[in-house]
């Protein structure tokens, strides 16, 4: 079966570093911190008191105040990103099969502060039931995905995807499957999140997942740094329009990079803690090159997970090495949630980008906040520490792995016409 090539023609960020791509790959390529004490709520009794919020967003510039009421902020970061995206991509809605044209979108928790504010509204009422009628339709993980498809009149497949912090990369895969297969000729996909709220923060320092180093936010997310402590809480959202290389081609779109090929894993084995050897990690990277039909020494990036975990950088080194032997040695590896923080179900969207970005600009952004070697990370592996790499970059791979054990790696290339 001959399948048809995938590109990407359109990028749209909005992340805790840069509101918009340009500003988002500035702060990238700068070694930005976008952790701070937290705004949102007073965070003064939590463990852990900071995260990388959204900064200097005006949600009405977007839009319409009476609107935004009956959307919550995870589906409104998403309109955000979709609409640099479209603008991005040049596409003319006029001119499209709308019947061909879909959305898959990723969330991993969906409209949490809806939910916190509506329950929080009942318990501490007077037991009557007296909840907003846009309570459901705000709150579902699904619905960023209808307002996309609603406002573009996208009338292809369209739903969302969960699974937890891989959900937007799993939403890229899916689009580029629909696409490949001849099912649809463009999608718009990516994923938003918007946990930064009183449960979010809470239910995350229960488990301690979070860095608690409240009296320097700014060096809090450490990726493979010996004294790493947990992740830091992020919010935004990504967005990528994915589109049939023929029908990108014919239109004179501005082709950014080539999606050549995924892997999706399961670790089958805890609902949190990564497997200790990085199986399920290192099965993903392997199925994704045999997927784009790659050997792994083509390989020359790889945005790794890297959440600032001790078990999970780890394991993902291990299963690195295990996949790519001395060619590991070779590749620069960095991780831009030492920036950005964990943007959960956004993370794969804004890290696709930040693959992209790197690979057109021949630029790797660098993994900031290392201070101290890491004694069981391989100190010859190139973590790009501290400072963005000069390098050229024909082929970028992306890991993003979440909470249930769900696995996915994503594959571009840079094009070649």
């Amino acid at each position: 079966m001959n399948l048809r090539r995938v590109v990407v023609t359109g990028l749209g960020a909005l992340t805790p570093i840069g509101n918009t791509v340009e500003d988002f790959w500035s702060g990238l390529t700068t070694g930005v911190s976008g952790a701070a004490p937290i705004t949102r709520f007073d965070a003064s009794k939590f463990k852990t008191q900071f995260a990388c919020e959204l900064k200097n967003l005006d949600i009405a510039q977007f839009i319409d105040r009476k609107e935004a009421r009956k959307i919550d902020p995870y589906t409104q970061y998403a309109m955000i990103a979709v609409e640099e995206a479209m603008n991005d991509s040049g596409i003319d809605l006029n001119s499209i099969d709308l019947t061909r044209s879909g959305v898959i979108w990723g969330s991993g928790i969906g409209g949490l502060k809806t939910f916190q504010d509506e329950v929080t509204e009942f318990v501490n009422g007077d037991g009557t039931p007296r909840f907003n009628p846009f309570f459901i339709p705000k709150m579902i993980a699904d619905i960023a995905a209808g307002f996309i498809s609603i406002k573009y009149g996208f009338q292809g497949p369209n739903f969302a995807t969960v699974s937890a912090c891989a959900s937007a990369t799993n939403a890229l895969i899916d689009a580029f499957n629909y696409i490949r297969l001849g099912k649809a000729d463009i999608f718009i996909s990516g994923g938003s999140e918007s946990a930064v709220t009183e449960a979010g923060v809470g239910g995350f320092n229960a488990l301690k997942a979070l860095s608690q180093r409240n009296d320097d936010p700014a060096t809090a997310s450490r990726p493979f740094d010996k004294d790493r402590d947990g992740f830091v809480l992020g919010e935004g959202a990504g967005a990528l329009v994915l589109e049939e290389y023929e029908h990108a081609k014919a239109r004179g779109a501005n082709i950014y990079a080539e999606l050549i090929g995924g892997g999706m894993t399961g670790d089958a084995y805890h609902i949190t803690a990564p497997h200790p050897e990085g199986r399920g990690a290192a099965n993903v990277m392997k199925f994704a090159l045999e997927d784009a039909g790659i050997n792994a020494d083509a390989v020359d990036y790889i945005n790794v997970h890297g959440t600032s975990t001790p078990l999970g950088d780890l394991s993902e080194v291990k299963a690195i090495q295990k996949v790519f032997g001395d060619h590991a040695y070779k590749l620069n590896i960095s991780s831009t949630k030492s920036m950005t923080g964990h943007l959960l179900g956004a993370a794969g969207a804004v890290e696709a980008i930040a693959s992209i970005l790197a690979m057109r600009n021949n630029l790797i952004p660098p993994t900031i906040n290392h201070f101290t070697d890491d004694e069981e990370v391989d100190g010859k592996l190139n973590l790009t520490f501290n400072h963005a790499q000069e390098k050229e970059v024909n082929i970028a791979l992306s890991n993003t792995f979440g909470f249930g054990g769900h696995n996915c790696s994503i594959i571009f290339k840079k094009i070649k016409e």
